[in-house]
């Protein structure tokens, strides 16, 4: 399927929003080029489904042999206003004929500005704030703890169990995770200290204890074995994303950050995966009201272009010196553009509501497959960003061979799913917010049949 087919089956797309499965998947000429790719890029560059992707829009993706896939992953929650979508492509064409990269720090340009200026008007708080923009989610992360540090004369940084905030030094450090993003890349940056989430299906005491007890454990041992006045920054993700789409108790967020408050240490919101509408919030940290000193966002914010931003309070921003932060790729101005026309897409499409809405069909679904498939033991998210967690029955022991199945069955069929977890045994669901509710409905029921083998 090219940009040349027939009308597309929903409004505001251009593809045909279908499954259609016209070879095995991966097919020949994603395997011929799958050769191509052994010989000239190292095995260390992963990939979940070795499609060669030649168009995407809405929910599909369309690979290199025609086949048409459902996509319940958005290129890990970055598509979320759909691939290529109408606005985004637009503005970056008509910014890409006028210039490309001028480098901010050298000669500065008013889309960098507007980003900024969105970015303090929509991220939780009505205080006063600044941001400014880097590539990635990893940069936006280590800035943000380079700011605390720098802003509170502090080094001791805490962050989670399970967490995941990059592959940088600093930031594989704060991962929780060692394969595969840890091992053998040691040793690793200092003054982290590791505490424990609350983690509502495998807290020990059950769900309904988890928030209070995992606050009064986590609060307990920063003061035992770190001292709160030698914090700087509590980080967490209001969501979990690679440590398998956990959803902290109720609660827990709350106690930390009343905790931080009260002890000088600022509290940074890594909503690199949770932001942008994703969660049916537009930050996942407002589902319980949290207002952070600083937010990491990046993935959704410009539709697929790296782009990476630093929100904080102005106070704490502002005491970096001049030149302590920056970079020559930071907000790119053909990035700029396309988070500009991201933050339209979500504002006027109501793709906050279309994300609850997402949720309000999944999670239904999902919950009657797990009551006939004891293997589900847990059933969560918010929004469009659900997953199941895969067991053996009668246990919480994780089942990664079964989860890598039922992943591959899907592929088969025509889903894009993704994996996930630190025991590699949750299958997460990150569709775009624009997909037709008929293909979402359809992915369900692929997903479905790969549990009846």
């Amino acid at each position: 399927m090219t940009s040349q087919d027939p009308a597309p089956t929903a409004p505001g797309t251009r593809l045909p929003q279908e499954r259609r499965v016209v070879t095995e998947i991966p097919g020949p000429r994603s395997q011929e080029l799958h050769k191509r790719r052994t010989a000239a890029v190292p095995p260390g560059v992963g990939s979940v489904l070795p499609v060669y992707v030649t168009d995407a829009d809405g929910g599909v993706v369309v690979d290199a042999d025609g086949n048409s896939l459902i996509d319940f992953g958005s290129g890990i929650a970055v598509t979320g206003v759909g691939n290529a979508n109408p606005r985004v492509a637009e503005r970056v064409k008509a910014q890409a004929d006028r210039f490309t990269h001028t480098c901010f720090m050298v000669a500065p340009y008013e889309s960098y500005v507007a980003v900024c200026e969105n970015l303090n008007r929509i991220t939780p708080g009505d205080h006063e704030k600044r941001s400014f923009l880097v590539n990635s989610g990893a940069e936006a992360v280590e800035n943000a703890v380079k700011i605390a540090r720098y802003a509170t004369g502090r080094d001791a940084v805490v962050v989670f169990d399970h967490g995941y905030h990059g592959r940088t030094l600093l930031t594989m450090t704060l991962t929780a995770k060692n394969m595969p993003y840890k091992q053998g890349f040691g040793p690793y940056a200092p003054e982290v200290y590791r505490m424990p989430l609350a983690y509502p299906f495998r807290w020990p005491t059950g769900p309904e204890n988890c928030g209070p007890e995992a606050a009064a454990q986590a609060i307990d041992q920063i003061g035992k074995q770190i001292g709160a006045t030698n914090v700087a920054a509590v980080l967490i993700e209001p969501i979990q994303g690679e440590g398998g789409f956990i959803e902290p108790a109720p609660g827990f967020l709350p106690a930390l950050a009343e905790f931080c408050r009260a002890n000088g240490i600022l509290f940074i919101a890594d909503e690199v995966q949770t932001g942008f509408a994703r969660t049916g919030d537009m930050f996942a940290c407002e589902h319980e009201g949290i207002v952070p000193d600083l937010v990491a966002t990046a993935k959704g914010i410009a539709g697929g272009l790296p782009l990476a931003g630093v929100t904080g309070r102005a106070d704490i921003m502002d005491k970096v010196h001049g030149g302590g932060l920056g970079g020559t790729y930071g907000g790119n101005p053909l990035a700029c553009e396309a988070a500009l026309a991201v933050l339209e897409e979500i504002e006027e499409r109501k793709l906050t509501e279309r994300a609850r809405r997402i949720g309000e069909i999944m999670l239904p679904r999902l919950r009657a497959l797990a009551a006939k498939h004891p293997e589900i033991g847990d059933v969560r998210g918010r929004g469009a960003m659900i997953a199941i967690e895969l067991v053996r029955p009668g246990t919480k022991d994780p089942d990664p061979e079964l989860t890598a199945r039922i992943a591959a069955r899907c592929h088969a069929a025509g889903l894009l799913v993704l994996t996930t977890g630190t025991y590699g045994n949750v299958v997460r669901f990150l569709p775009p917010l624009v997909i037709p509710e008929e293909l979402l409905a359809e992915g369900l029921a692929v997903l479905e049949a790969a549990f009846t083998g």
